[in-house]
């Protein structure tokens, strides 16, 4: 028997309706600015990319991967042993981030991606001597400094590209290995957030979160920058916060802890913001939650000073990188547009169900699920002030992931899984199919 949809079902298609309408204008609007001003620099408006109907290689295995996702994963998910679970959770995300990838076939949708001119691997020779190349980092990060930095280059601190450097040092060069490590290591992103939410509000809630964590429209994306990686450092570091604070060796996990978020740091200026997150954590930790403190900052320091005795001046490369932004397509880009127009491109990338999880945990009970929105709502809070700060006028499908992947973890709060499941497949699926993504 087909159970009726009550008032909470009904809210849910209001709200995902509400946030198909924002993307609609944010097309409609986005289009006509930029075929009268040409201001966006976007091909798609809100997304980087171009209307490109297409089939390739991986969209046979993204069918498969979509279909047993949305038939098995809520079973195997309450099923599974823990550890079982995370496993599956992550070759279940590599999946299905690969065979998105794949879809623009083998060159141009993983070997290629990381090669383009706006990348890291465009500087790999210029770090032979990586001391050298630090100090004289921020003297190429404005346009009209010599040998100026490309664009994610200059965007970044020097931990984002010194990561493909030490892989090329390694032996693992290029950009099919480069593409490898973003989806190898992106994908585990998932499995730390169910890491945390299970330190923080229930294993229950976890085990429902999985699906929707392991399949999530951010995958389009994740499998094509660097910034799926980052996602998964940002991650790994509010995972091992989540277990030093619940008293799961807070030493160790502390000290991991603070590493990571120091490492993050150093991938990206803007998840300094995950400062926000941590927070939260701290928060929802047990009355002892503040004993790994110490180990944390201890290691928080790590890396910072590392790159600090290396010659690098982490606040100096931040004020030019600012100026550099206004220089270039960031002192074009509208900010009235972007404000708004950024929260269109967040709804694809957390796809129909997270925003009705999103809703479900505005009214989430006391005990484990208000722990669980609170968590995701600090994660919310972060991406909102990314987008106030002007600083990510477009491009946000890509630069937010590492805030997108704590969203949903909100699914939890869902009925009926699988009809959300399916949507979230059916949204990544059209997208990939129908636009070329890039940067």
């Amino acid at each position: 028997m087909t159970r009726s949809p009550s008032r909470a079902d009904r809210r849910d298609l209001y709200a995902v309706g509400a946030a198909a309408l924002l993307v609609a204008a944010a097309a409609l609007v986005g289009t006509w600015i930029e075929r009268e001003h040409g201001t966006l620099h976007v091909g798609w408006p809100p997304l980087y990319a171009h209307w490109l109907p297409h089939l390739g290689p991986g969209t046979p295995a993204a069918l498969v991967v979509a279909a047993a996702v949305v038939t098995w994963g809520p079973r195997l998910a309450a099923r599974l042993p823990w550890r079982g679970l995370l496993a599956a959770a992550w070759a279940t995300a590599m999946a299905w981030t690969w065979s998105l990838a794949l879809i623009d076939g083998w060159r141009r949708g993983v070997a290629d991606r990381l090669t383009t001119k706006y990348e890291y691997l465009q500087v790999i020779d210029r770090f032979q001597d990586i001391p050298a190349t630090l100090r004289d980092f921020t003297g190429h990060i404005l346009l009209h400094s010599p040998d100026h930095w490309p664009p994610h280059v200059a965007g970044h601190p020097p931990a984002a590209t010194l990561t493909f450097v030490l892989l090329d040092r390694i032996g693992l060069g290029g950009g099919a290995w480069a593409g490898a490590w973003v989806i190898t290591v992106g994908a585990s992103a998932c499995a730390a957030v169910l890491v945390a939410v299970r330190a923080l509000a229930s294993e229950e809630l976890a085990r429902r979160a999985a699906p929707f964590l392991a399949m999530v429209p951010a995958a389009v994306w994740a499998g094509t920058s660097a910034d799926g990686y980052f996602a998964a450092v940002a991650a790994w570091s509010l995972a091992f916060l989540a277990l030093a604070v619940t008293g799961r060796r807070p030493r160790l996990t502390g000290f991991a802890a603070g590493l990571l978020f120091g490492l993050t740091c150093y991938l990206s200026y803007g998840l300094t913001l995950f400062a926000l997150v941590a927070g939260a954590v701290l928060l929802l930790g047990t009355r002892r939650r503040l004993r790994p403190l110490p180990y944390a900052l201890a290691g928080l320091v790590v890396v910072p000073a590392l790159f600090t005795l290396l010659g690098f001046d982490w606040w100096e490369a931040y004020r030019l990188l600012t100026t550099r932004y206004y220089e270039g397509a960031g002192g074009i880009r509208p900010y009235w547009y972007w404000v708004w127009a950024n929260l269109a491109c967040t709804v694809l990338l957390i796809g129909p169900a997270t925003i009705a999880g999103l809703r479900r945990a505005a009214t989430a009970p006391a005990g484990p699920p208000r722990r669980l929105a609170l968590l995701t709502a600090a994660a919310l809070a972060a991406l909102l002030l990314a987008d106030l700060s002007g600083m990510s006028k477009a491009e946000t499908e890509r630069i937010w992931l590492p805030f997108a992947a704590w969203l949903p973890a909100s699914c939890a709060f869902l009925p009926a899984p699988r009809a959300w499941l399916a949507a979230q497949a059916a949204l990544a699926l059209l997208l990939n199919h129908l636009l070329l993504t890039g940067w």
